[in-house]
């Protein structure tokens, strides 16, 4: 079994206290969680929008990963998808593109990567991918990876961090301007924490037992408003959830009353400990497991399955109160994905311009 990311005494390995103070908004924001994700209870991705995770070590081969950004501003790729995926997160950020911005790669990330030769990101759009060195104590996490023709690979985003540390980002490590987004200075997530963070890693629910924070998306993330873990956020719904708030199922749940398989159990009891945490935008209200395609002969069939939890109701979670709010973020209608599922549940246009 793998070790647990980060350090013992890390937020995101610390139990919840015995008496957490809820949220004064907390059952509006379960009211969101119903408004996000009417049929209730949480899904899992396990197959598609998640991360895969490779262990590398010094035998591994070093790759350059180049800038997709950058190569998108200099018009090196080219094609229906690249302008539209690279323009909208230019949008608030042209003024700023001098040669010293990082145009998606954060202190210490590259340009040389360990990339095992059959490495393979997330198949869904966001084509993530994560790279840990056990031995050395180092990870490293991309966004939009992308394998050109020619061989070389390119992400938009890259971070490096010990895998032995806190697992909370510095929010001073980031020049971001209010309106630009995160990935433009590194973080994978648009949330602005590690992705390996909150992850259910399939070694872990097959011996029964996560003990950490899960991490959590959803489609109502607040405008302009977030919380430590988070360093930013991507939320574009006034009055919604900031991201970095922590929801916990209530620990006097009895679980037995729930038709769980074995692996939903061990979830369930991860989320009534530890918690998890808001770190993204979805479709919905999902949690996070590990890509398993990844690794031959893994799989979560038989294991977890991506619709287990939905039989415990959001009326059984809980929101803790932000330990503070931060007004700053991404202006959300410049992603079309969050601006058209908004659209799609309201009918009317939020964000601003």
């Amino acid at each position: 079994m793998r070790r647990r990311f980060f350090s013992d005494t890390s937020f995101w390995n610390t139990p919840l206290p015995s008496s957490p103070v809820l949220a004064a908004e907390n059952e509006r924001w379960r009211e969101l969680l119903y408004w996000a994700c009417p049929e209730g209870g949480f899904h899992i991705n396990l197959h598609a929008w998640t991360m895969p995770v490779y262990d590398v070590d010094a035998r591994t081969p070093r790759v350059r990963v180049e800038r997709r950004f950058a190569l998108i501003r200099d018009g090196v790729l080219s094609g229906d998808e690249e302008p539209r995926e690279g323009g909208m997160f230019f949008r608030h950020a042209r003024h700023r593109l001098g040669p010293e911005h990082p145009l998606g790669h954060g202190p210490g990330f590259g340009p040389e990567v360990p990339i095992p030769p059959d490495a393979h990101p997330d198949p869904a759009g966001d084509a993530h991918l994560i790279l840990v060195d056990w031995e050395q104590g180092w990870a490293w996490d991309m966004w939009g990876v992308l394998r050109l023709p020619d061989g070389r690979w390119c992400s938009f985003t890259g971070m490096r961090y010990r895998i032995d540390g806190d697992g909370v980002f510095d929010p001073a490590w980031f020049a971001a301007e209010i309106g630009e987004s995160i990935h433009l200075y590194g973080p994978s997530r648009a949330s602005g924490v590690p992705a390996v963070a909150g992850l259910i890693m399939h070694d872990e629910v097959r011996a029964g037992r996560i003990a950490h924070k899960l991490a959590f998306g959803c489609l109502a993330p607040a405008l302009l408003k977030h919380s430590p873990p988070a360093t930013w956020t991507d939320g574009g719904l006034p009055g919604g959830i900031p991201q970095g708030t922590i929801i916990q199922l209530d620990p006097a749940l009895d679980l037995g009353r729930f038709p769980l398989s074995p692996g939903a159990r061990a979830v369930a009891r991860a989320l009534q400990e530890y918690g998890a945490v808001l770190c993204d935008f979805a479709g919905g209200a999902t949690l996070y497991g590990e890509g398993a395609w990844a690794h031959p002969g893994m799989s979560w069939e038989g294991l977890l399955g991506e619709e287990d939890l939905r039989c415990i109701p959001f009326d059984c979670y809980r929101f803790l109160a932000p330990s503070r709010i931060i007004e700053r973020g991404m202006v959300s209608n410049q992603h079309p994905g969050i601006l058209g599922a908004y659209a799609r549940r309201t009918g009317i246009r939020v964000g601003h311009g």
